[in-house]
């Protein structure tokens, strides 16, 4: 609907929206590329269509910019959602304002170029799956795994508390379990996919993917690990650094500050295309 057919109460109702797309299409014109705004606390299979809806109608002679930020998700919707990214640019140039974890690390390897500034973390390539108590929240896989073998441990050294463990891990099945270690072993070939996205040259690919299996699955104990800027460069990765002064970066934070404020669990948003979702009732508490 364009603003001359907008009625007067509609366009009141979704300004907060006008207000985004036209910073979105600002940063556009000004940095001739195509710009779509992925925030998503879970990226997951629906992702897909989500980000193919902003994507309907890009010009793959053009260069693509995501802003993207997640908690993270299932790893093999991030390699679908950066392969389906790739295939409608000439470039892929990821712009991290936030956090991008785990599946959303996993994304960013596939990109060309990723765009980082002093807000901007990476983290852990480590599996994460609903909580089973809190369905809408995240748990890493290592942290399922090292509960579980926790309550092992101290079953085994005293069986009478075999009744509280068993409450505290209640919903973890064998499956779920089995499920966490599998994935985590999958890890490296995942980062080596994302990888493959972007170059073609086997041994880079290979050399790169060594590296960041050390340093983003096998050391990192705790899923909250973080990885700045400077810490992605060391690993390899083309990162652009941007300082809080830099008239892109103050651009792109400008416009992220619109998406903090909306506090939405899920952004799909480009200049025509908008969805967006509010968090389940139940995170509210």
């Amino acid at each position: 609907m364009t603003s001359e057919r907008r009625t007067p109460l509609y366009e009141a109702y979704h300004s907060n929206r006008y207000e985004r797309q036209a910073l979105i299409r600002q940063y556009q014109d000004q940095y001739e590329c195509r710009l779509v705004v992925l925030s998503d606390f879970f990226l997951q299979a629906d992702s897909v269509p989500f980000l193919e809806e902003t994507l309907s109608d890009a010009d793959p002679s053009q260069e693509l910019y995501i802003i993207l930020h997640t908690m993270g998700g299932d790893g093999n919707s991030a390699l679908r959602l950066v392969r389906q990214a790739q295939s409608r640019c000439t470039e892929l140039t990821v712009i991290v304002p936030d956090q991008a974890k785990s599946a959303g690390t996993l994304f960013a390897l596939g990109a060309h170029h990723i765009v980082m500034g002093p807000t901007s973390d990476l983290g852990p390539v480590d599996p994460q799956f609903p909580d089973p108590q809190h369905p809408h929240r995240l748990i890493a896989g290592k942290t399922l795994i090292r509960a579980v073998e926790y309550a092992e441990e101290r079953i085994a050294a005293r069986p009478e508390t075999y009744p509280l463990h068993v409450s505290l891990l209640a919903g973890v099945s064998a499956p779920l379990l089995q499920t966490a270690h599998d994935e985590i072993s999958r890890s490296g070939e995942l980062i080596k996919e994302a990888l493959s996205v972007v170059t073609e040259d086997p041994n880079a690919v290979a050399t790169l993917t060594d590296r960041l299996c050390a340093r983003l699955v096998d050391e990192p104990t705790d899923h909250a690990a973080i990885v700045s800027a400077d810490d992605a460069r060391e690993m390899g990765l083309p990162v652009r650094k941007m300082a809080a002064t830099d008239e892109q970066w103050q651009a792109i934070w400008r416009l992220w500050t619109k998406y903090i404020v909306l506090n939405a669990s899920r952004v799909y948003e480009g200049i025509r295309s908008s969805i967006v979702l509010a968090w389940p009732e139940a995170d509210a508490e």
